[in-house]
């Protein structure tokens, strides 16, 4: 009888043994499944961080190149303000020539307008605008 109670007692014991293999296997296989889901998700990630590393890239090389056109550009403009400067030099030396006011004051003086009005348009005085209509006989 005591052979009995051991075989049952031992036959427990490794049905025992057996469920906590089971489980252990069990819970093996459900940490590789976590493993594995993990591993895909980092792929994807590593993934998506290369496809934001090259658009950070195509986008750093944008910039650069809209920067040197920007400075290709700044130095046309300030080459341009050049010659405007230049030019309304002349324009300023021009418009201040007495034969230029001379002709100003005497279209002035045809079209209608009085002494003081193109005195003040010209920048000189009354008298002197009065003395270039009398010297033209106007």
């Amino acid at each position: 009888m005591s052979y009995y109670w051991l075989f049952a007692f031992v036959t427990l014991l490794e049905c025992m043994v057996f469920l906590l293999i089971w489980r252990f296997f069990r819970r093996l296989r459900q940490s590789e499944n976590l493993l594995a889901e993990l591993q895909d998700s980092q792929t994807a990630m590593l993934e998506k961080l290369e496809l934001n590393a090259g658009l950070e890239n195509e986008l750093l090389e944008s910039f650069r190149r809209r920067q040197a056109e920007l400075s290709r550009l700044d130095l046309q403009l300030e080459g341009k303000i050049e010659q405007l400067r230049s030019l309304l030099a002349q324009a300023e030396q021009v418009s201040r020539s007495p034969r230029f006011l001379r002709e100003l004051i005497l279209n002035g003086s045809r079209g209608g307008r009085s002494p003081a009005q193109l005195a003040k348009s010209t920048g000189l005085s009354v008298d002197e605008v009065e003395l270039i209509l009398a010297q033209a006989g106007v």
